[in-house]
C-alpha cells in the first residue's frame, strides 16, 4: 500500500515544495546528504543510495541553475574527503555534465555560479571543510545569516532546496542558515520522508505495529514512549538487544554477560533508560510485544533456549521461532507498520533469521510499511527489497529524533521559510500558483 500525499498535521504545519515554486532559469541551491561509505583503500562508492533518492528532485530542476551542496564524513576521519568523486558518481547516475568545484563559496565558486547556464549543474566542495558549518552547531538563526557561508551564496541564489533529510535533526549554515534569506523549499525526497514519518508518529491506519530493535536501547525507549504518549499505536514488538533490555526490566535474568553489554553500550544514558525500560514494562506491559524465546551463540553454533532456560552465559544473538511465529499475526493483520533496529547480529550468517523474517513478512504484508533508515533500511537495500516496502527512510539519526518527538531544526527552517516567503512567491517571479 502506498503513503499518499497527506496534509503535513500536527508535526509540521506546512512547507514550500516543489509543487509551488516554477524555478525554471534560477540558481537554485540544492542541499542533499550523499555522505555515504567508501572503500578506505581506494575511496569508491560502497552504496549510492543516496544520490538516487534524491534524483526526482534533480531531474524537476533540470532546466534551473543547480548548485549542489553536501558534506562526506568530517573533519580527523578517513573517508572526509572532497566531493569530486560525489560530482562523478552523480555525472554518471543521470548522464549529465556535473562539474566540480574546489571551493566551497570563495570567489571562485562565486565566479563559477555566475557563469552558470539553464540546465548546468555545478558540486560545491565539501562543504565540512568551511570551518563555520562544524563549529555553528547551536548557533542563533541571527548568526547563521551572518556565516560567510549564507552571506556569499544568498548573495548569488534565488532559491534553496533540501533533500538532506538525514541530517534534518541537526542545525548549521548549509542546513537552516538559508531560512530568512531566499526562499527555503522542500525537494520530492524530503516531502516523501516528511509525509511517511508523521503518517507513523500521528495518523497511521489502525491496526499500527512498532517494531523497535538494534543497539541504540535509549533512541527505542524513547520512540516507544512518544508512540504511546501520542496515542497513535496498537502494540509495540521490542526486539534485538532492545528486547533484551525489555526482558530484563521484566524481571527475568539475562546472564551476566548481556547485562554488562547492555550496560556498555548505553554508558552515561543507562541509568535514566533503565529507568524508563521499568516504567514501560510497569505501565504498558499490555502494549508490548516481547520475545519468547531466543537464540544465543554456544560453543561457535547457534542454540535456541526459552525464557525458563535463562540466565544464559552465552551472548543473546536473536529471536527464535516461537517468538517469530507470535509476531508473524501483528504484522499480517497491521494496517501500518514501522519498523526500526534489526532483531539479530544479522552480519553473522547463522543469526540473521529473526532479522531476514521480519524483512521478508514486511514485503509481504498489506498494510503500509515505514522502514526506519539506518542498518534496517540498509538491509532492504541490499538484499533487492526496498521497492516492496511503502517507504524506506533515507535517515538514521533523523528517524529516531523525529519518531521520538525531538527537535528538528531543518523542519523549523522549512516552516519559518514559508511563513515568510509564501506571499511573497509572485514577486520574487517563482510561484506556480
Amino acid at each position: 500500500m502506498a503513503i499518499g500525499e497527506s496534509a503535513l498535521g500536527p508535526y509540521v504545519t506546512g512547507v514550500l515544495s516543489l509543487d509551488d515554486v516554477s524555478l525554471d532559469g534560477k540558481i537554485v541551491l540544492l542541499r542533499v546528504d550523499v555522505n555515504s561509505p567508501m572503500n578506505p583503500e581506494n575511496m569508491e562508492f560502497l552504496d549510492d543510495r543516496r544520490f538516487t533518492e534524491f534524483l526526482p528532485t534533480l531531474d524537476d530542476l533540470s532546466s534551473s541553475k543547480v548548485v549542489i551542496i553536501s558534506h562526506q564524513s568530517r573533519p580527523g576521519k578517513l573517508d572526509f574527503t572532497s566531493t569530486e568523486p560525489h560530482s562523478k558518481l552523480l555525472s554518471r547516475l543521470t548522464g549529465r555534465k556535473v562539474d566540480f568545484v574546489p571551493d566551497v563559496c570563495g570567489e571562485s565558486a562565486i565566479q563559477a555560479i555566475k557563469s552558470m547556464e539553464d540546465g548546468d549543474i555545478l558540486f560545491l566542495n565539501n562543504v565540512r571543510m568551511l570551518d563555520e558549518e562544524n563549529t555553528m552547531k547551536k548557533a542563533s538563526q541571527h548568526e547563521l545569516a551572518k556565516s560567510e557561508f549564507v552571506r556569499e551564496l544568498s548573495s548569488v541564489a534565488d532559491a534553496y532546496v533540501t533533500d538532506a533529510f538525514a541530517t534534518a535533526h541537526r542545525s548549521s549554515p548549509s542546513l537552516t542558515g538559508f531560512t530568512n534569506e531566499i526562499p527555503c523549499i522542500a525537494g520530492r525526497l524530503m516531502k516523501r520522508e516528511i509525509n511517511a514519518l508523521r503518517t507513523a508518529v500521528y495518523d497511521p491506519p489502525r491496526p499500527y505495529v512498532a517494531i523497535l530493535g538494534g543497539i541504540k536501547c535509549d533512541d527505542s525507549l524513547r520512540v516507544a514512549r512518544n508512540l504511546i504518549q501520542n496515542g497513535s499505536v496498537d502494540r509495540i514488538a521490542m526486539v534485538g538487544v532492545v528486547g533484551n533490555l525489555m526482558l530484563w526490566a521484566l524481571g527475568h535474568d539475562i546472564g551476566e554477560g548481556n547485562r554488562d553489554f547492555i550496560r556498555r553500550s548505553l554508558g552515561e544514558a543507562f541509568e535514566e533508560t533503565w529507568l524508563d525500560s521499568e516504567k514501560l514494562v510497569s505501565e504498558y506491559q499490555s502494549l508490548l510485544f516481547l520475545p519468547s524465546d531466543l537464540a544465543v551463540e554456544e560453543d561457535g553454533t547457534r542454540k535456541t533456549i526459552g525464557l525458563d532456560d535463562l540466565p544464559t552465559n552465552f551472548p543473546i544473538y536473536d529471536i527464535g521461532i516461537d517468538t517469530m511465529m507470535r509476531l508473524r499475526p501483528l504484522i499480517m493483520e497491521a494496517n501500518c507498520l514501522l519498523w526500526n533496529g534489526p532483531a539479530s547480529y544479522f552480519e553473522k550468517s547463522e543469526f540473521a533469521y529473526g532479522t531476514v523474517e521480519i524483512m521478508n513478512m514486511f514485503t509481504e504484508a498489506t498494510g503500509v510499511t515505514i522502514v526506519g533508515g539506518g542498518h534496517t533500511s540498509a538491509l532492504f537495500n541490499q538484499r533487492g527489497k526496498a521497492d516492496q516496502v511503502s517507504h524506506n527512510s533515507t535517515g538514521g539519526g533523523s528517524v529516531l529524533t523525529m519518531l521520538s518527538g525531538g527537535k528538528m531544526p531543518v523542519f523549523e527552517s522549512l516552516e519559518t521559510s514559508e511563513n515568510k516567503f509564501r506571499p511573497l512567491l509572485r514577486s520574487l517571479g517563482i510561484s506556480k500558483v
